[in-house]
């Protein structure tokens, strides 16, 4: 795959990009308040469920359109994109903080392009590895320096989100390379639907969780969190994501993992914490790699 031609417009890239960090920011902010209710497991489950509530009549409906050779990279999407990482996540903010979820989750941009070079293929231009670097230099001070990042946590915890941006490294390049002509609504649907059934059956058979829905305080008030995730910050966007990574590149796409630190800083300067210097330089360095990324 060449990773140089993109074929949508530049402002219009940017702005999808942007538009997506603004809801995926939030995302970790959402994954908090659904965990103080719900277990890890419970929020993932919940989270495709609910996906899947508005994916599997859009697979019915387009099952005419579907390649189903195509079924395997569609399950591995469906896995590295979503289900896994929903896990991972859900189970990581347990420990650490969602600002501190958000700035490791900006590793995305470099495993998409080690993977997308070394297994996938693809072709990389050496001002892409420089942005990415850049990038990922930006986060690194922003955990080292920023205020909003701190050490919370263990080691452990925090590598449970190292290892979901690995994966949506992998499903990232799967859909730049392997479905790249598919209809991003298809593949949203059919790799949503795949694992959110079986995730649904779990949540209800497997789990408490219809006895916390009737007797936990603030249920419904988490289900409605965890439903904005869902519906919004995944069922929507994500149609948006793989548009986007088919009409650009699959690392032009991830660095959307770039900005989303820059979204927890908000949130927590709305919350009365103070952006110093370091955070700053952390925000010019991480922008400056997505515009080289693009180059």
């Amino acid at each position: 795959m060449d990773n140089t031609a993109p074929s949508l417009p530049l402002w219009r890239a940017y702005l999808t990009l942007i538009g997506l960090s603004l809801v995926w920011g939030t995302s970790f902010i959402l994954i908090k308040k659904g965990l103080t209710v719900f277990d890890p497991i419970q929020v993932a489950c919940l989270r495709m469920s609910l996906s899947a509530s508005a994916f599997v009549p859009m697979l019915i409906f387009n099952r005419k359109r579907m390649d189903w050779s195509l079924l395997p990279y569609l399950i591995l999407v469906g896995l590295t994109s979503s289900a896994v990482p929903a896990v991972l996540f859900a189970t990581a903010q347990t420990q650490i903080s969602s600002s501190t979820a958000g700035i490791l989750n900006s590793l995305t941009p470099l495993f998409t392009l080690l993977f997308g070079a070394m297994i996938f293929g693809s072709k990389t231009s050496w001002m892409q590895a420089v942005g990415v670097i850049l990038g990922l230099v930006g986060a690194a001070f922003l955990i080292l320096y920023g205020k909003t990042a701190g050490s919370q946590g263990s080691y452990f915890y925090a590598g449970l989100v190292v290892l979901a941006t690995v994966c949506y490294a992998i499903g990232a390049n799967t859909i730049g390379t392997k479905l790249k002509n598919l209809n991003s609504l298809v593949i949203s649907s059919a790799s949503f639907g795949i694992v959110g059934v079986p995730m649904l059956l779990y949540l209800v058979a497997g789990t408490d969780f219809v006895q916390r829905m009737q007797h936990a305080p603030h249920a419904w008030e988490a289900l409605g969190y965890v439903l904005i995730l869902s519906w919004v910050g995944t069922v929507i966007c994500s149609i948006i994501y793989f548009k986007l990574i088919q009409d650009t590149t699959a690392v032009f796409g991830s660095t959307v993992a770039y900005l989303m630190p820059l979204i927890a800083m908000i949130w927590g300067a709305a919350d009365g914490e103070s952006i110093g210097f370091a955070q700053i330089i952390g925000m010019g360095l991480i922008l400056s790699g997505v515009y080289l990324t693009r180059k």
